[in-house]
């Protein structure tokens, strides 16, 4: 996968696999997950993870359990539910992040949740979000509905990259509208074959992140189908596994299906165009 290179805003990656860091039972367990799952890129709730009250940060926070010379840090607005509480975590996160010298100051992963029980995303206030912070000269990765049209709106506000949900946030339920992750893909990428989507949440296995990618997802994003398995490190290796079978498969082109079957082996003796016996 190494020359297989793909951006994202100002940055570069070679791993389609983002991975969050909450859930986890300890932070020795969250270091060796998102190692086994070589991924590149880590959402950090800045927040909720970092900030003390009162200013600062914690003692022992989470940046301190990250290799930041192996990850590029992702803030994200996790657990916001207006436009304004997410545009003030995301300029909190550029602020902090900047004082750190980390170039993750530069994007943010924008959430703007709708109501704490399906926690599906705001159409309106992510949009409002998105014009607001890219005016303010961020690069948003906007998390949104897989609505075709929002996605494309998205992008027009000037997001870095769209990622519509596969399904709720945590709910494992996979990808369960495919043609729905097609539709965001056509419109995302018409004319412009290089804008990275990335779905995000709902991923509870290995075949689920193979799916997304067979449909020509750029990437993944996931957290709790490796925070929340039975054994993290082993579920992190599999999605690792999930993402380049199903990039492989994508850039191999599937064979059509077909409403009949068809013989792979000739039934007349006939020899198959290689010059070998089928």
């Amino acid at each position: 996968m190494s020359a297989d290179c793909y951006r994202v805003g100002s940055f570069e990656f070679t791993s389609r696999l983002f991975a969050g860091t909450g859930k986890y039972a300890t932070y020795a367990l969250m270091e060796e997950a998102l190692a086994a799952s070589e991924c590149e890129v880590v959402t950090v709730a800045i927040r909720r993870d970092i900030l003390a009250e009162g200013g600062g940060t914690k003692p022992d926070n989470i940046l301190d359990h990250l290799d930041l010379s192996r990850y590029t840090v992702l803030p994200n607005t996790a657990g916001c539910f207006n436009a304004k509480d997410a545009i003030r975590s995301a300029k909190l996160s550029r602020e902090l992040l900047e004082g750190l010298g980390n170039p993750g100051a530069k994007w943010v992963k924008l959430e703007v949740l709708a109501d704490k029980k399906t926690l599906l995303p705001d159409p309106i206030g992510t949009l409002e979000a998105t014009e607001n912070l890219v005016e303010a000269g961020l690069e948003v990765l906007a998390y949104t509905n897989d609505d075709p049209i929002l996605a494309k709106r998205l992008k027009d506000a000037g997001a870095a990259s769209v990622m519509p949900l596969g399904s709720p946030i945590g709910s494992g339920q996979g990808i369960l509208n495919p043609n729905a992750i097609r539709l965001c893909l056509e419109y995302l990428k018409d004319g412009d074959p290089d804008y990275p989507v990335i779905v995000d949440a709902g991923v509870g296995t290995a075949s689920d992140v193979a799916i997304a990618m067979e449909l020509g997802a750029d990437g993944v994003l996931l957290n709790t189908g490796i925070a929340g398995a039975k054994d993290p490190v082993q579920m992190a290796r599999a999605m690792a596994c999930g993402v380049q079978a199903g990039r492989f498969a994508y850039l191999s082109g599937r064979i059509a299906r077909k409403r009949y079957a068809t013989a792979s082996s000739p039934t007349d003796g006939t020899i198959a165009p290689t010059g070998q016996p089928a």
